[in-house]
């Protein structure tokens, strides 16, 4: 992540653009029915909310689906608040690539808004950068909260993605499926940043999604700040900050077969 200086409103990095919150948060409550219509997924089988039984073991491998990319991570816990997940680095991942081969971070705002809409991408097989990472997606609310460590395992901050709540197989396999909705917070020595607004706003004017759906996104970040990060609320304040895989947790996961081979 960038670390942004105390004496900066706004950095920017290669990480995109953050703007440090210090006005209360808005108290508009999103319509998330809005953004069904983003949700992609590259499978067809039938899905239930998450949150609710069967669960998923403790050690069990799990697939977590943005749209038709993936990662792979291992259960830690999961429940009725949410999904406890550990993705170790340098596991494998499915990732939209480019077909000209640049890198999606060294085009312009404008250009990554193109590029999601005509989808001119392949998916690829890539190992996951940087450290290991804890990651909390509770139920029944459109954001997951990413433990960032730094290569000694020193905690750096909170990251909030804002995402589509999150739906399971009917059948109980291993998978959650969600969809990035572009913007997130950063949460650092007690402070909270706002990231990617300019990116949603290229989104828009691309017509990844509409102005409305654009507006519910942001009020998404309200949210979280308003009943997540203001109230500590769970996660927040149980100790994962300090969690540690057990010992032999650390070793790359790979994704499934038939994601590595064609896809399902």
């Amino acid at each position: 992540m960038t670390e942004p200086s105390r004496a900066d409103e706004a950095v920017t990095g290669s990480g995109g653009t953050m703007r440090r919150l210090r006005e209360p948060p808005g108290d508009a409550v999103p319509d998330l029915a809005l953004l069904e219509s983003l949700r992609r997924s590259a499978y067809d089988d039938p899905v239930r909310p998450a949150g609710s039984p069967p669960f998923l073991e403790p050690g069990t491998v799990v697939t977590w689906h943005y749209g038709h990319s993936a990662d792979v991570l291992r259960v830690v816990r999961d429940d009725e608040r949410g999904l406890v997940g550990w993705l170790p680095s340098g596991s494998q991942r499915l990732a939209a690539t480019p077909r000209d081969g640049r890198p999606i971070r060294d085009r312009s705002l404008e250009e990554r808004a193109v590029l999601a809409m005509t989808r001119d991408y392949e998916m690829k097989v890539v190992p996951w950068q940087g450290p290991g990472l804890l990651r909390i997606a509770p139920s029944a609310v459109p954001w997951s909260i990413w433990y960032f460590t730094d290569g000694n395992g020193s905690f750096e901050g909170h990251y909030v993605n804002l995402e589509l709540v999150h739906q399971r197989p009917l059948d109980g396999s291993p998978r959650v499926h969600t969809r990035d909705l572009i913007l997130d917070l950063w949460l650092e020595n007690g402070e909270t940043w706002l990231k990617d607004a300019d990116e949603l706003a290229a989104g828009v004017t691309a017509g990844w999604c509409t102005a409305d759906q654009g507006d519910a996104i942001r009020a998404i970040a309200d949210w979280a700040r308003r009943e997540l990060i203001d109230p500590r609320a769970w996660p927040l304040g149980e100790g994962w900050e300090s969690w540690r895989p057990p010992v032999g947790w650390d070793e790359p996961l790979s994704l499934p077969d038939h994601l590595v081979v064609g896809g399902p």
